[in-house]
C-alpha cells in the first residue's frame, strides 16, 4: 500500500511540475499558479455544494451490492480511489476526442494499458473494488467520445495544459489519502477540472 501510494504521489507531482515549471535559459520559473489556485478553490466550492464525494460513495455502495460484494468492507474505498486515479487526466479527454472525431484509438489504447497496470497494483493492496473503476472510465470516455464534436472547440492547447496540471494535483491528493490516511475529499474537487478548462478562455 505504501509503495502504491508513493507511485501515485509521484505521478501527480510529475504531471503538476511538468505543467507549472518553465526553463528560460539557466533560470527556472513557475507558470499557471493563479489558474491552479482559482481552479481548485472554485472547484472545491462547487464540489462541496453538489457533494460529489457522497454521490461517488453512493454509486460504489450500489455497485457493491449488485456485484455480490456486500461483505467486502473496503470495496467502496477501493472503487472510489481507483476511479479517481484513472479518470483524472488529460489523456482521457484527448484520446476520446481523437477517437470521436477521427477514429484514432491510439491514445485510448495506451491509456488502457497504463490503467491496467495501475489497477492491477492497486487491486493487490486494496481489493477487487479497484477493478470496477472500469465502469466510470467507460462512462467518462464513452461520453466524451460521443460529444467529441461539441467539446473540440473548447479543448485548446492552453485548456489541455490547464486540465493536465490541475488533474495532476488531484492525483497527488489521491496519493496523500493513500499514504497518510488523510481524508481529502478529492471527488469534491473534480469541478476544478472544468474551471481549469474555462480559465483558458479568459483574456489573461
Amino acid at each position: 500500500m505504501t509503495a502504491n501510494a508513493l507511485a501515485v504521489l509521484f505521478l501527480g507531482i510529475g504531471g503538476a511540475m511538468a505543467g507549472m515549471l518553465r526553463l528560460s535559459g539557466s533560470s527556472l520559473s513557475t507558470h499557471g499558479t493563479v489558474m491552479m489556485v482559482v481552479s481548485l478553490a472554485a472547484g472545491a466550492v462547487i464540489g462541496e455544494i453538489i457533494d460529489l464525494e457522497k454521490q461517488f460513495n453512493r454509486f460504489g455502495e450500489w455497485l457493491k451490492k449488485k456485484t455480490g460484494n456486500s461483505k467486502d468492507q473496503n470495496f467502496v474505498n477501493a472503487f472510489v480511489t481507483a476511479s479517481l486515479t484513472v479518470c483524472i487526466g488529460a489523456m482521457a479527454v484527448i484520446g476520446s476526442i481523437q477517437d470521436g472525431m477521427y477514429g484514432d484509438h491510439s491514445i485510448l489504447i495506451s491509456k488502457a494499458l497504463m490503467d491496467f497496470i495501475i489497477i492491477l497494483v492497486m487491486s493487490a493492496s486494496m481489493g477487487k473494488g479497484c477493478a470496477f473503476s472500469a465502469v466510470p472510465v467507460l462512462l467518462l470516455q464513452g461520453g466524451m467520445t460521443l460529444l467529441a464534436r461539441v467539446l473540440l472547440p473548447f479543448m485548446t492547447d492552453t485548456a489541455m495544459a490547464n486540465l493536465s496540471c490541475v488533474g495532476s494535483v488531484l492525483i497527488f491528493c489521491v496519493g496523500v489519502n493513500l499514504l497518510f490516511d488523510k481524508r481529502i475529499r478529492v471527488a469534491n474537487l473534480l469541478p476544478a477540472l472544468v474551471v481549469a478548462v474555462a480559465f483558458a478562455a479568459l483574456p489573461v
